[in-house]
C-alpha cells in the first residue's frame, strides 16, 4: 500500500514568517521612538537649558 498524501513541512515558513513579523515590529517601534524627534521638540528643549546655563554663567560672573 503506497501513501499518496504526503505531510507538508512547515517548518521553514513558521520561521520566515516570525522574523518577518519581528522586523515589521521593531521598524514600527522605531518609527514611534524616533517621532518626537521630528517635531523639533528636542532641539527647542535644548536651546531652553542652554539658555538657562548662559543666563547662569552670566549672572555668577556680575557678583
Amino acid at each position: 500500500m503506497t501513501d499518496t498524501h504526503e505531510e507538508k513541512d512547515y517548518f521553514w515558513f513558521y520561521i520566515a514568517g516570525l522574523i518577518a513579523v519581528t522586523i515589521v515590529l521593531v521598524l514600527m517601534l522605531k518609527a514611534d521612538e524616533t517621532k518626537h524627534l521630528q517635531s523639533g521638540a528636542v532641539a527647542q528643549s535644548q536651546a531652553e537649558v542652554f539658555a538657562k546655563i548662559e543666563n547662569k554663567h552670566r549672572n555668577n560672573n556680575t557678583n
